[in-house]
């Protein structure tokens, strides 16, 4: 049978064509719908898990289909929440979406979704996990949405499964002395607080809270507060302070609990060096995202410089638990690395001992080895109560700590300050390795006043003792600050730098845990006659601290040899520096046991029987201008010349009219005798 042909104009269709072009056209309808739900599917897999990833709850619930919320008795609201409790609860972050694949299911109206999340947890990172579901299309309705179940949540979870987290906390690390005794540990103590259905009502109540509020120095404006929480209830444990001193009191209504805490056992006197721990704040956390609410970390001095170290890595478990039918699956479990030690260099009793020498005064103390460099105490006085500090502190009493004008907080013998007189064993010491200082020269000063020409306008350098014919031991024996300004002047501004470079001078010390600038000659250069003779005697603009001083200082006991200062066992030594000649250094050693020998000498209260003690005093005097009058620091620093081993650097500020130098070698003479 001949097909129907129809004409027009030019062009003829066959009835046959017609079929092969509706049937492309049905294809090419259907391929296009195929790609636009692909698309669409694809489309709601990638919104779903960038919304796990950012956790965004919320609109992720949006993305899955209500028959799957029903199926397994879940509201949108409540799948947002058990997002929220779970992975909130086991602290998980850094959601990453792998192989994310969408493909074609068993019917037209289905696609088999699979994807991995890799995450961490609070122990860290979890092995990756394999998620797998469908996107259907509800009827009559163009969405494509996921198919939820619990298992999305992790895989093998079922409704009514809980996520828990048990946490094996680290043990945070100690640090110790030279000996191995404990400057930082852990230690039980006793919070001390009340139970609200203890303390009666109406005036029995006030009169019992009034009875605790003095004997635990708590005001009871304070215990009020603490009672009046939201969370406490009749039989709940209030606390209020932490206490040191053990537990004693049996008044009605106070209660106690045990806690483990940070201890220093030498408190105030090592604060400083040790700083204290604390728990984080958002601050924190927002530094370092891996901490979580409730952690504890070193906020200042060792405890925060070697934190990482101390704090270990804390374990654990997580697991998926079931309470109806008690099956429990591990999710994740993580041994527990305690913290390490921290072994300083320290000696304890000296830390101790000096600190109690200086405990009266706004001062510092460094003592060295000029041998190798080990530091064996260092102290900043006044101090504060570490321990307190550790337990929580109470409003008031950090205030009344930041608010003290001796700053309690500053760490003194990484401060500088103007060494005085104590630099001229230096100045003394350069200019006798380069033959300008001479051990019999002589120089003829008159009066107590001293300018080199009219150009000083009216600036002159000053002195104590009068005595007209001076050599380099009078000038250290009776610290004469104008034989000095002379030498400094004769060796020159040019040497004297470049030597002074010798002594580590502005060393950075970046391998030392300890905060502190640079030491400093001056601040542009030292471009005047006037700066460079009052640096020669340890004035001008020069800054140094009591740690830099006892590494400078300790050429003069080391043979010529300046060491690099060293707080941890575990740091690597450095070899000392030749900084000047032997000769050089024991010629000033020499003059020093003079200092102390010698009834004038500047150090001679500190003379012992059968000790050989070389020292050097020193009073800086804090000035505006040059030539004005200021307040005074007085310096010491002393080491025993037959067995140089240990160094002391000591300081008192504000020593004007209490007795200058003198004042500190009182209250470190007993340290000192010991060496």
């Amino acid at each position: 049978m001949k097909q129907p042909i129809y004409r027009r104009k030019g062009w003829q269709i066959t009835f046959g064509g017609i079929v092969v072009l509706l049937i492309a056209a049905a294809v090419f309808f259907f391929v296009f719908l195929n790609q636009s739900a692909d698309k669409k599917a694809k489309r709601v897999a990638e919104s779903f898990t960038t919304n796990l990833k950012e956790g965004k709850y919320k609109q992720l619930a949006q993305d899955v289909t209500t028959d799957s919320l029903k199926e397994v008795g879940f509201t949108k609201k409540r799948l947002q929440e058990k997002y929220q409790v779970v992975y909130g609860g086991v602290g998980v972050q850094d959601i990453t979406v792998k192989n994310l694949k969408v493909k074609p299911g068993a019917n037209s109206r289905i696609y088999d979704l699979s994807y991995e999340l890799s995450m961490r947890t609070s122990l860290g990172k979890l092995k990756t996990q394999t998620y797998k579901t469908t996107i259907s299309k509800a009827k009559d309705e163009d969405e494509w949405k996921i198919n939820w179940k619990p298992a999305l949540i992790f895989p093998g979870m079922v409704a009514d499964d809980k996520v828990r987290l048990e946490t094996d906390e680290a043990r945070r690390g100690d640090i110790v002395d030279r000996t191995g005794k404990k400057l930082a540990t852990m230690g039980n103590f006793y919070e001390v607080g009340v139970v609200p259905k203890l303390l009666a009502s109406g005036d029995e109540k006030a009169k019992r809270i009034a009875a605790i509020s003095k004997e635990i120095k708590v005001p009871g404006s304070e215990i009020e507060e603490a009672l009046e929480q939201k969370w406490v209830k009749k039989d709940s444990f209030v606390p209020l302070k932490t206490v040191f001193d053990g537990v004693t009191s049996d008044l009605t209504g106070i209660a106690y609990s045990q806690k483990v805490l940070r201890t220093y056992p030498l408190n105030q006197a090592s604060a400083h060096l040790l700083g204290y721990v604390g728990e984080v704040s958002a601050e924190d956390i927002e530094k370092n995202p891996q901490l979580k609410v409730g952690d504890v970390i070193g906020k200042t001095g060792l405890e925060r410089y070697y934190d990482k170290d101390l704090r270990g890595e804390s374990g654990g478990t997580i697991k998926i638990v079931n309470d109806r039918t008690k099956h429990e699956t591990t999710l994740q479990k993580v041994a527990r690395k305690d913290g390490k030690a921290i072994k300083l260099t320290i000696d304890a009793d000296l830390q101790q001992k000096t600190y109690a020498g200086l405990a009266k005064e706004t001062g510092a103390a460094t003592v060295i080895n000029p041998q190798n460099g080990e530091l064996l105490a260092l102290v900043s006085t006044p101090s504060y109560d570490a321990n307190q500090m550790a337990a929580g502190i109470r409003t008031e009493d950090y205030k009344r700590y930041n608010e003290d004008k001796r700053m309690p907080f500053l760490a003194r013998y990484a401060a500088r300050y103007a060494p005085g007189s104590t630099f001229k064993t230096i100045t003394a010491a350069i200019g006798l390795d380069l033959g300008v200082t001479k051990p019999d020269k002589v120089r003829d000063i008159s009066g107590l006043k001293w300018q080199k020409d009219a150009s000083w306008g009216k600036y002159s350098v000053t002195r104590v003792h009068e005595k007209a014919h001076v050599n380099m031991v009078d000038a250290l024996v009776y610290s004469d600050n104008i034989y000095f300004a002379q030498e400094g002047l004769e060796i020159g501004a040019e040497r004297f730098e470049k030597e002074l470079k010798k002594f580590n001078f502005g060393e950075k010390y970046a391998d030392l845990p300890i905060e502190m600038k640079a030491a400093q000659i001056s601040n542009e250069g030292l471009k005047s006659e006037i700066l460079l003779a009052d640096t020669a005697y340890g004035q001008g603009q020069l800054l140094m601290s009591p740690i830099e001083q006892a590494a400078l200082y300790s050429a003069i006991a080391n043979g010529g040899k300046t060491v690099y200062p060293k707080l941890t066992v575990s740091q690597k030594a450095k070899a000392p520096q030749q900084a000047v000649k032997k000769k050089s250094a024991d010629t000033v050693k020499e003059a020093l046991i003079k200092t102390v020998s010698d009834p004038n000498g500047t150090a001679h209260a500190l003379a012992v029987s059968g000790k050989n003690l070389a020292a050097k005093t020193g009073t800086a005097e804090l000035k505006q201008k040059q030539g004005e009058d200021g307040d005074e620091n007085g310096f010491v620093y002393a080491f025993n010349a037959d067995q140089p081993d240990v160094l002391l650097v000591g300081m008192v500020e504000d020593v004007k009219g209490r007795g200058g130098s003198s004042l500190v070698i009182d209250h470190l003479k007993a340290v000192i005798a010991d060496f």
